[in-house]
């Protein structure tokens, strides 16, 4: 059970702000409130220069159910508003806890955490302890965020391994990522599966660390004739590479490219128009989506890196392959390509959604007691 009942203000984003992070944080605060924490939610207005995120950053409908007791008073560019927050937290809060999903973030949070000071705990939910894309001083930031924070909490042993490695004698805390799923639209009812070539789905943004061109030349070499593949989400610097390298490997014509965010309530029609998810991730730390892939019925064809093997299970509800390898990613493609595979494995993928959802209340209870419990 989580730990005793306390004030806490949580500083993270969320709606209008897209995407997993934002999900995270409102789910957070509405399960802490049930918990019976009082729970502010401060977020922002305006998170990153739109040059440091060259992504759509926010979008008009929710993706859930937003959080009630939510202020927007941040903005990256308000250094007083940063102050301003940290001190209304320390005098109304027991417990202040802010959501780091990257460095840019960092200089906020430090002018935050030192209006909290001494009046509250803190605490840190690290989603990356550092970048998959590194930039100078990437390190040196987050160096200072863990080290200034009362508790760490990352989401895996290998995260917590390199959070100690920055910040030396830090409480550090792992606990498994929770389920925070969109609430996405309905599969159209009744559509049934055609037989044929498979179809393969890559979703989310894609930035060199998720792999897609290693998926792109795996596709060419190891996909059986007639396969088709899409790549949908935001494409971060533009498509113009990828795409010439699908010229180049012969594969343009089986590879549709479906640039810009998908919103959640079209994610149903996406996923029932393919017959596998890859995630190609040559680094990962934990994701949401294999588990949103596998809540449509999907099997998940990923690489073993990060949290992803804790979540495929190998010849059971999806296959994996080795990080940055083409060959063997197709191998994998072509593997699921064999007769009876498909549907064993979309089988095994309905069978892992609902023990996820059989396991969502324990894991975050587990959750919250290793962000609250002193």
């Amino acid at each position: 059970m989580p730990g005793a009942a306390e004030r806490v203000v949580l500083v993270g984003p969320a709606h209008p702000y897209k995407g997993g992070g934002a999900r995270h944080t409102t789910e957070l605060a509405h399960r802490l409130a049930a918990a019976g924490h009082p729970t502010v939610l401060e977020s922002w207005r305006a998170q990153y220069p739109a040059a440091l995120y060259p992504g759509r950053q926010t979008v008009h409908a929710p993706e859930g159910e937003p959080y009630p007791a939510t202020r927007r008073d941040l903005a990256w560019y308000r250094p007083d508003g940063w102050l301003r927050t940290g001190r209304r937290a320390g005098r109304s809060a027991d417990l202040v806890a802010v959501a780091a999903l990257s460095p840019v973030q960092v200089p906020a949070y430090l002018v935050l955490l030192a209006g909290v000071g001494r009046a509250a705990r803190t605490a840190v939910i690290a989603h990356n302890v550092l970048p998959h894309e590194r930039r100078p001083g990437d390190t040196a930031l987050m160096r200072a965020l863990l080290r200034r924070a009362g508790t760490v909490l990352v989401h895996s042993a290998e995260q917590a391994g390199l959070a100690r490695g920055l910040a030396p004698g830090a409480d550090v805390r792992a606990a498994e990522l929770p389920p925070h799923l969109p609430e996405t639209g309905p599969a159209p009812v009744g559509r049934p599966r055609e037989p044929g070539p498979p179809r393969f789905l890559f979703f989310g943004i894609v930035r060199p660390y998720k792999g897609v061109d290693v998926l792109l030349r795996a596709f060419a070499a190891g996909a059986p004739p007639g396969a088709l593949l899409t790549v949908a989400g935001e494409f971060w610097g533009g498509s113009a590479e990828l795409r010439g390298l699908a010229r180049e490997l012969g594969v343009a014509d089986r590879v549709e490219f479906r640039e810009g965010y998908v919103p959640a309530g079209e994610l149903g029609a996406l996923f029932a128009a393919a017959d596998a998810a890859v995630l190609p991730y040559r680094s990962a730390t934990a994701t949401q989506n294999v588990l949103l892939a596998q809540r449509h019925g999907l099997p998940v064809i990923a690489t073993r890196t990060g949290t992803l093997p804790d979540a495929v299970r190998d010849g059971a509800d999806g296959l994996l392959c080795a990080p940055g390898d083409p060959e063997d990613l197709a191998r994998a493609l072509a593997a699921f390509a064999a007769p009876g595979t498909a549907e064993r494995l979309r089988a095994g993928a309905a069978e892992a959604a609902a023990r996820t959802a059989a396991r969502t209340d324990a894991l975050w209870d587990a959750y919250l007691h290793a962000l609250t419990a002193r």
